[in-house]
């Protein structure tokens, strides 16, 4: 088993790590949440003064951090990690960034003599607790093949994208399409409860019929249609409408420099920056059936 340092312990990272303490790993683990560092405290992992001290005798190191500027700082900036990471460890960048940042931190760690994967997740914070994520790895495969044992204690699909910052652009095409999904359904939804429709009644037609998709049979956005989902608890708990946000707008710089048109992708993005400017940004994305459902989320049970 390996010695592992994990940075980031939010609504992703936490439960990711929990996953490498009951695969037998040891960890050492530094956040700037004492309410997050407890939890992992508790369940058996090394809780570290800073990341520096997380990462200086780890044989593996995992991030899981909201940006690219934070992992830049984290990596690269004037206190980062590279230098600190002994030669010969290995680097999982796990965190949804700019695809020219993973290739930055790659070349970097390169230099000092650490192997380095950007391997972004899918699957929402229910497949972070249950250990069925989906990796999207960019690097080299003899990497791949060294981090295969510590990414199936976390996830379940491992796909090889292709070389260094290959696994971020596979991940942004994903959020993309989630994005565009979610804002879809959400009208569709909107639309049925403004014409008098069950939101519960609709989304069990249109999970058997043409319309079925992830945000339906997984994450219904409107209140009370399922149970243990963020629009259920008050949009908290999953997935951030700005982190959604963020990962539309790294969409739109890939199709920039792409020269690649991404109109839905944009449209999406205006969506959720129009709910996000309404004060809704900390919410979980799926709220954004509030902006399209103009008698309210509370229509959740059906019309007003």
């Amino acid at each position: 088993m390996s010695h592992i340092a994990f940075i980031g312990l939010g609504n992703m990272g936490g439960p990711m790590a929990l996953n490498l303490l009951k695969a037998g790993h040891t960890l050492s683990v530094f956040d700037l949440s004492p309410a997050a560092l407890k939890t992992l405290a508790d369940a058996g992992a090394g809780v570290a003064t800073n990341a520096i001290a997380a990462v200086s005798d780890a044989d593996v190191v995992v991030s899981m951090l909201p940006a690219s500027r934070h992992v830049e700082s984290l990596y690269l900036g004037r206190d980062g990690v590279i230098g600190r990471i002994r030669p010969g460890a290995l680097i999982l960048e796990c965190s949804t960034i700019a695809t020219r940042s993973a290739v930055a931190v790659a070349k970097a760690a390169g230099e000092a003599g650490l192997a380095m994967l950007d391997a972004p997740v899918s699957g929402g914070t229910g497949g972070a607790i249950a250990g069925t994520l989906t990796f999207m790895v960019g690097g080299p495969a003899d990497a791949l093949e060294r981090a295969r044992p510590v990414l199936l204690a976390m996830g379940k699909n491992l796909f090889h994208a292709g070389e260094h910052g290959a696994g971020q652009t596979a991940k942004i095409c994903n959020n993309m399409l989630l994005g565009i999904l979610m804002a879809g359904t959400a009208e569709a939804l909107a639309l049925g409860m403004a014409n008098g429709l069950d939101p519960r009644v609709l989304s069990d037609i249109m999970c058997k019929s043409s319309g079925r998709n992830w945000a339906l049979e997984v994450y219904n956005p409107v209140p009370g249609v399922m149970d243990n989902v963020p629009a259920s608890r008050g949009y908290s708990g999953g997935f951030g409408l700005d982190l959604m946000l963020k990962d539309l707008g790294l969409a739109a710089e890939a199709a920039m420099g792409a020269k690649s048109p991404i109109p839905l992708g944009e449209l999406a993005r205006n969506l959720y920056a129009l709910h996000s400017g309404a004060g809704a940004g900390a919410l979980d994305f799926s709220s954004i059936v509030q902006l399209l459902n103009k008698r309210s989320a509370a229509a959740g049970g059906g019309p007003q």
